[in-house]
This record gives structure tokens, C-alpha cells and sequence, in this order.
């Protein structure tokens, strides 16, 4: 197999799934296609240095967040017009299917509002169904603090969405402002 092919075998299996870890940090369609680009652009670029080809997804993942945190760092320093400073009457209006997807917009939307440390965790465990292994490849950091940062995040996510614990038995740890 020519490594134009191995590229493009790469991109089919991971497309999909870097995309939609995308949209769940960005929140836009267009930034997210952006990040996915960026990351396969980068693969082009480096990806012959990966000594170990079985860890391709997790080296992906990981050039992806890296580029969304950049990317995060770049707005803050040069802000863009938010949503709310567009006016009702320029927004397009909703279509009949969007009551459809309500409940998992609701859900994206709180997770926006999760703290920025565990936003990623919670995103790659639930939305990519990744491993704590291979959550804590991409974020560089400890298995255990994979965990506590899926279990805090989780536990804000419903204190944001009002749910309560299914399991009183345990403790959820929510950040009080």
C-alpha cells in the first residue's frame, strides 16, 4: 500500500470521529471542519515521525485538541461578534426537524458551559466513546485524573441541566460560584 493510500485509508477511519470531537469543543460547524483539516494537514506534514502506528487515533485526538486550544487562545487575543450581538431577525428560522435534535443540543450546550478542564474529558468519553487509556494519551495527563475529571464534569453537567444523581449513594462534586 503507497502511503498516499495509507493516508487516505487514515482519513477515512478517522474523519468522522475527529469531526465530531471537533463540534464538540467548537460548537460550529465551520471551525470544526477547520481543526479536522488542520489535523490531517499536520498528519501529512509529521506523521512518518510515529514510531508506534497503532497510535495513530490517540497522536490525532491529541494534534487536534492542541490545535482547538491554540485556536481558543488566538480569539480570546482576537475576539470575533458572538451570537447574541446578531439581531432575532437575521438568524435563520428553525426547521420542523429541529425539535428532533433539542435534546442533544441542550446537552452540547451545557457541556459548553462545564469548566474548560473537564469539557474535553467528558467530550472524548461520551461523544467518542474513547478509553480512559487513550483519554489520558490525548490530554497528557494521569488515568486517575481522567476519571475525576469525567466524574466532576459529569457532576456540573447535571447540576447545569437540574438532573439529579440516579445514584444518591454517591457523592457528586459541583463547583459553587
Amino acid at each position: 500500500m503507497t502511503s498516499d493510500e495509507q493516508f487516505e485509508a487514515l482519513v477515512g477511519e478517522y474523519y468522522e470521529p475527529l469531526f465530531r470531537f471537533a463540534m464538540s469543543l467548537t460548537r460550529a460547524e465551520s471551525d470544526a471542519r477547520d481543526l479536522t483539516q488542520q489535523t490531517f494537514y499536520v498528519w501529512a506534514a509529521k506523521g512518518h515521525q510515529l514510531r508506534d502506528p497503532t497510535k495513530a487515533k490517540s497522536w490525532l485526538f491529541t494534534t487536534l485538541h492542541r490545535a482547538f486550544l491554540g485556536a481558543r487562545q488566538r480569539s480570546t487575543r482576537f475576539p470575533h461578534t458572538d451570537l447574541e450581538a446578531v439581531g432575532m431577525d437575521e438568524l435563520p428560522a428553525a426547521s420542523s426537524g429541529a425539535a428532533d435534535v433539542a435534546d442533544s443540543r441542550q446537552v452540547l450546550l451545557a457541556l459548553e458551559k462545564v469548566d474548560a478542564v473537564y469539557q474535553a474529558a467528558v467530550a472524548l468519553f461520551y461523544l467518542r466513546d474513547c478509553s480512559y487509556q487513550e483519554i489520558a494519551d490525548i490530554l497528557q495527563v494521569p488515568m486517575g485524573t481522567v476519571k475525576s475529571r469525567i466524574a466532576r464534569g459529569v457532576a456540573q453537567l447535571r447540576g447545569i441541566l437540574g438532573v439529579s444523581n440516579p445514584y444518591p449513594s454517591e457523592r457528586a462534586t459541583t463547583k459553587v460560584e
